[in-house]
Order: structure tokens, then C-alpha cells, then sequence
């Protein structure tokens, strides 16, 4: 439901990462799908197979990087940019 407001970037991808992730790690852009499915970090370091310590320290430098201020807009940014479903 959610994807029917997303706004479209102007450019789809830099070098095939999705334009606003330009920075973010494969790893942590691999957790930010998740996050979209409001996944805890928990849930996310299973998904992964990675620790939950790894898991939470990905999704903590997300904000930073993306300049979000908290996890829902981890969760906006997940829809904006990924193919909708």
C-alpha cells in the first residue's frame, strides 16, 4: 500500500546501486529491505546469517548515512527504493 506514495527518483541507479544509497554498503543495503518489513534486528541477523550484534550495527549506521532521523525513515527510504511490488 505504502508504494503507491513513494516518490520516483530521478535516476534509477549510480554504478547499479539505487540512487540514495550511494554510500551504503551492499551489506547494509541488504538490511535495509528488511527494515522496510519492520523486521527487528533480531529477525534480520537470522535472515542474513549473521550475528545480532552485526545485524544491529548495520541498521544503526543507516540513519547517519541516509540522513534519516529514526527507523521509520529507514522504512520510507526501504520503498523508495526498492522495485515495487
Amino acid at each position: 500500500m505504502v508504494h503507491r506514495y513513494r516518490r520516483r527518483p530521478e535516476s534509477r541507479a549510480v554504478r547499479g546501486v539505487p540512487r540514495g544509497l550511494v554510500g551504503v554498503t551492499e551489506r547494509e543495503r541488504e538490511g535495509l529491505a528488511p527494515v522496510g518489513r519492520g523486521l527487528s534486528n533480531g529477525e534480520i541477523a537470522e535472515r542474513l546469517h549473521i550475528g545480532a550484534a552485526t545485524a544491529k550495527a548495520h541498521v544503526a549506521r543507516l540513519p547517519s548515512k541516509l540522513d534519516a532521523r529514526d527507523r521509520v525513515q529507514l522504512v520510507i527510504l526501504a520503498y523508495e527504493t526498492e522495485p515495487v511490488p
